[in-house]
């Protein structure tokens, strides 16, 4: 196994920040963690290095269970696991996904698992992998899994876990309370929720239109070419203002949860790899998703709840950087008690173009067909004729990959690159 300075090489990071380093010291010396953070600081790497110490890589069964809200964390952490390059077998079971898949990955048992509540449950009734050597449960963003009505599965798997020594829970949101089930006796509590605030603008923005939308696209302005997310309350309202931003010639993704699994991936590839620098999202995008640092977010419609309000902020000001929210407000429109903002941002009209200089290529080749991050680029630098500045980022998949071009070169590199040799396999290279 690898040891923590090759994966941290590996990842390409530096040092770890004074959260990680503090939960590592924690989760290696005591048996129940709460480790509270904003989303994007580093919560999966924190407690990941630790934890990956403990495990035996002799032992063929399942020793270290992750159970997630959502398939996006679930995707995220397998994915995150994978770039450590740690050697030990990880799969990720979610809903949506063919139980028949599933049944493949597990019948070789991972040393670790991650799954959402709902399908882990479903595998422990049908026995699809056993329980005795977990010794170690992670509930990321526990209180999400909670609030989403998993909380009857979550019971069910904590009390099937016979061995369990260890626990670690992660939140980024202060209110929430442990439910007796999950077992924490004596837990040491690493809480890092203030360290972004200081760093968080909240401002007003005041519309004359009760649609908001040449408002929207006026503060869009306002901000420039940056990464940030339009946060809306219903995915009705999230395809009313992309047609209008799309009639406005302004780049942008959509992400919600009425959207087929593969889009909602597609979209935030884009998103990481700078095809888009906007995305229109529901609250589902508020928390637990690998998503680049963003500059701002907007709140479009207002959040209903103050939580809601604290998880879409959190996605802009981490750690150390600095961000600003932006409450688009209608002059007749109600505001909660909560939004206590009282800077207000004056708008004028600004001829700028909010476009990237990317788009994103479709490689019809992955993981399985032994293709390596390398070799993809190996063919768009010798044969696609790009120099290192125009390869953008690249995410490799199990089936297949996403790669960053300039927009300009696109055409021309699938015209040099479609339907060649990628070690053994054939590939299609195509436009997303």
């Amino acid at each position: 196994m690898k040891t923590q300075q090759e994966i941290l090489e590996k990842l390409q990071i530096e040092a770890l920040n004074p959260m990680q380093e503090e939960a590592h010291l924690a989760i290696s010396n005591s048996d129940n963690v709460i480790l509270l953070s904003p989303t994007g600081t580093g919560k999966t790497l924190a407690f990941l290095l630790p934890l990956l110490k403990s495990l035996d890589p002799e032992n063929e069964s399942v020793q270290l269970l992750i159970l997630v809200p959502s398939r996006e964390l679930a995707i995220q952490i397998e994915q995150v696991l994978r770039e450590m390059g740690s050697g030990l077998k990880t799969n990720a079971v979610y809903g949506g996904r063919p139980f028949s898949k599933d049944k493949i990955d597990l019948a070789h048992a991972p040393a670790i698992l991650i799954g959402t509540p709902g399908r882990v449950a479903d595998h422990l009734r049908r026995e699809t992998f056993l329980t005795t050597s977990i010794k170690t449960l992670v509930l990321d963003e526990f209180d999400k899994s909670l609030e989403v009505g998993f909380e009857k599965e979550m019971k069910e798997i904590i009390g099937s876990l016979r061995q369990l020594k260890k626990r670690v829970l992660t939140s980024a949101t202060h209110d929430m309370e442990v439910p007796s089930f999950v077992g924490l006796t004596n837990e040491v509590v690493i809480n890092y929720l203030e360290e972004g605030l200081q760093n968080l603008k909240v401002k007003k923005v005041l519309a004359s239109e009760k649609n908001k939308l040449n408002t929207l696209v006026l503060l869009l302005q306002h901000i420039g070419n940056e990464p940030g997310i339009i946060f809306c309350n219903f995915k009705d309202t999230i395809q009313y203002v992309s047609d209008y931003l799309t009639d406005n010639n302004i780049s942008h993704g959509c992400f919600y949860g009425g959207m087929e699994q593969k889009d909602r991936e597609r979209a935030l590839i884009q998103f990481r790899n700078g095809t888009h620098q906007i995305i229109i999202a529901t609250d589902l995008a508020a928390r637990g998703l690998d998503i680049p640092e963003l500059t701002f977010i907007i709140h479009y419609q207002l959040p209903i709840h103050k939580e809601e309000f604290t998880h879409r902020n959190g996605r802009t000001a981490r750690m150390n950087a600095h961000g600003t929210a932006y409450v688009l407000q209608w002059t007749e429109e109600y505001v909660p008690e909560f939004i206590t903002t009282k800077e207000i941002v004056a708008l004028a009209p600004k001829n700028v173009r909010l476009e990237t200089n990317w788009t994103t290529l479709f490689v019809s080749g992955g993981r399985k067909d032994k293709i390596s991050k390398g070799d993809i680029a190996g063919l768009f630098f010798k044969q696609g004729g790009l120099n290192k500045n125009e390869l953008g980022l690249i995410e490799l998949k199990q089936d297949c990959a996403f790669v960053a071009v300039p927009k300009s070169k696109a055409h021309e590199v699938i015209r040099k690159t479609n339907n060649t040799r990628l070690k053994k396999k054939k590939v299609r290279i195509s436009l997303l």
